[in-house]
């Protein structure tokens, strides 16, 4: 089974940054970030494909980056100039053509 093993969740003051980590056990057409906070939507916050084309939720827009490791099946995502509204459970998402796999959930806490 494709498993995406994801590490780098915290607790962090507001204007801090995080760096979360997510490695797939095989190549993916596309990866990607979502969050979810208690009583909203899961909403998509980050993507890349393989072939290096991102695309960003305009509220992280300017302060997030998202990066692909080819080699190492490993996406990342720089969270830098965080706010209390980053709060969320962040679950790695990996494509192929036909399928969509994901991770486990890493909690972000921005707090003071």
């Amino acid at each position: 089974q494709v498993q995406l093993v994801e590490s780098g969740g915290g607790l962090v003051q507001p204007g801090g940054s995080l760096r979360l980590s997510c490695a797939a056990s095989g190549s993916m057409f596309s990866m990607g970030w979502y969050r979810q906070a208690p009583g909203k939507q899961r909403e998509m916050v980050a993507s890349i494909r393989a072939s290096g084309t991102d695309n960003y939720a305009d509220s992280v827009k300017g302060r997030f980056t998202i990066t692909l490791d080819n080699a190492k099946n490993t996406v990342y995502l720089q969270m830098n100039s965080l706010k209390p509204e980053d709060t969320a459970v962040y679950f790695c998402n990996g494509r192929t053509l036909w399928s969509n796999y994901w991770g486990q959930g890493t909690q972000v806490t921005v707090s003071s």
